[in-house]
């Protein structure tokens, strides 16, 4: 069910200084995602989305309100999309509405930071090369396993990973900041080293530059209880094998994360990618550079 909601703001003060994805303001156009994927936190009841599971509110008046609030901000810092859902999930290729935000972000002079598992962020290259020449713009798209099988269970709703691979090399080849994020990291069915280094081989290929880790998830209230009856669907046996190792706790590591770490950072300088993405650094409005920042 899509239905229309009017938000009293847009933009939020991300509150701590963010070294993962360089973020200084979150943007959020849509309440509830398309993907469905079976891990995702924003199911959590901390994050007050009813029915996250059947309805996707669209912020009606959030084009005006963004236009509103970036005349009104004092710095000029990185605006992030796809934190709580993702900015292209299939309604967007109807409503446009990210689209629409991007044009006021790239009239403003403000940077962005677009996270996404979907390829429909190509329509929007345009844009996002305006962005990078004035200030600051960088794609992300989240891949965690190589195998597209696996990547239609986890994610139905979305591109499978080879899309978003061939994507992510498309952006490359012009010249765009991209990468991945490799989270979460599901315990009992992503963590292997086979599929991370797989991933790795991939990532060069496409033309990524860095890989943002996360060896492990959450877990947590309704999100457990979605994830848990998936299992039961998907992967028979394996909710015991959870209840087992992480119970009620809130974080569930990968089985081997220590050592996955390990090899990734080796993994890194093996392949040339970085484990930490290059940001902008926020400036008083009356400081902006109008060129693109110096990323290395």
């Amino acid at each position: 069910m899509i239905k229309e909601i009017q938000a009293k703001t847009l933009l939020a003060r991300v509150k701590e200084p963010d070294d993962w994805f360089g973020l200084y303001y979150s943007m959020n156009l849509y309440r509830g995602c398309q993907h469905q994927c079976i891990y995702c936190d924003s199911r959590s009841e901390c994050y007050q989305i009813e029915n996250f599971n059947q309805d996707v509110l669209v912020k009606a008046n959030a084009i005006e309100l963004l236009r509103r609030e970036l005349a009104g901000k004092r710095v000029i810092g990185t605006i992030g999309t796809g934190s709580m859902n993702d900015p292209y999930m299939p309604l967007e290729a109807e409503l446009q509405l990210t689209r629409r935000a991007l044009e006021v972000i790239a009239e403003s002079g403000f940077p962005v930071h677009v996270i996404t598992k979907s390829d429909l962020v190509l329509r929007d290259i345009d844009l996002l090369e305006e962005i990078g020449r004035k200030s600051y713009a960088a794609v992300t798209f989240t891949v965690t396993t190589a195998d597209d099988l696996q990547s239609r269970r986890l994610e139905p709703g979305a591109p499978v990973s080879s899309r978003r691979l061939a994507a992510l090399r498309s952006f490359s080849q012009r010249g765009l900041l991209t990468g991945l994020t490799l989270m979460p990291v599901l315990p009992f069915i992503e963590d292997t080293q086979e599929n991370i280094r797989a991933i790795f081989s991939l990532a060069l290929a496409s033309g990524a530059s860095y890989i943002l880790p996360a060896f492990g998830m959450t877990l947590r209230d309704r999100q457990r209880a979605y994830y848990y009856d998936k299992l039961d669907q998907l992967f028979p046996g394996l909710r015991g094998r959870y209840e087992k190792a992480f119970g009620e706790r809130y974080s569930a590591p990968a089985r081997n994360a220590r050592q996955l770490g390990q090899l990734f950072a080796g993994w890194c300088e093996e392949f040339g990618l970085a484990a930490k993405m290059p940001t902008f650094a926020p400036q008083k409005r009356q400081r902006l550079v109008k060129d693109q920042p110096s990323l290395f």
